[in-house]
């Protein structure tokens, strides 16, 4: 099963709502399903250039190696040649830091991956767990 382009809309907006509520700086967020395939993107007024693929690495990073992209980073610190190497794996398609949190349905079954960028890590990863959440379906942030 994968996020559908319903899921994925709500989870856009959830995630824009979030930001706006918390008074984040303009937001770009991207959501894939299962297989990495894009459903769903958003780059709010004002956000910065290459959001978007800022966002897509976080999230796609998160699906390919099956871990939150906090934990990313935490394994990027540790063992920064693996993480270096897995990225020229995925062709550059993965980013290291908070923000790219994976999608769970209620029996632990990965329905996708949401990335966000445009405000600090910890604030992208927050308005995504939040979003997340908010469509009663579980975030994985590491």
């Amino acid at each position: 099963m994968s996020i559908g382009l319903t899921a994925a809309r709500n989870l856009v907006d959830e995630a824009l709502a979030v930001g706006r509520q918390h008074g984040f700086k303009p937001l770009t967020v991207v959501v894939l399903d299962a297989g990495g395939h894009l459903v769903a993107a958003a780059r709010e007024d004002g956000a910065s250039n290459n959001r978007f693929e800022i966002a897509h690495g976080k999230a796609y990073g998160a699906l390919a190696l099956g871990m939150g992209s906090r934990a990313l980073m935490e394994r990027a610190e540790q063992q920064a040649y693996f993480v270096t190497a897995a990225a020229a794996a995925l062709g550059g398609r993965l980013i290291p830091v908070p923000g790219g949190v994976i999608v769970r349905d209620g029996g632990g079954a990965v329905l996708g991956a949401v990335g966000i960028s445009g405000d600090t890590s910890d604030n992208d990863e927050t308005a995504a767990a939040k979003a997340i959440q908010s469509v009663g379906l579980e975030a994985q942030v590491a």
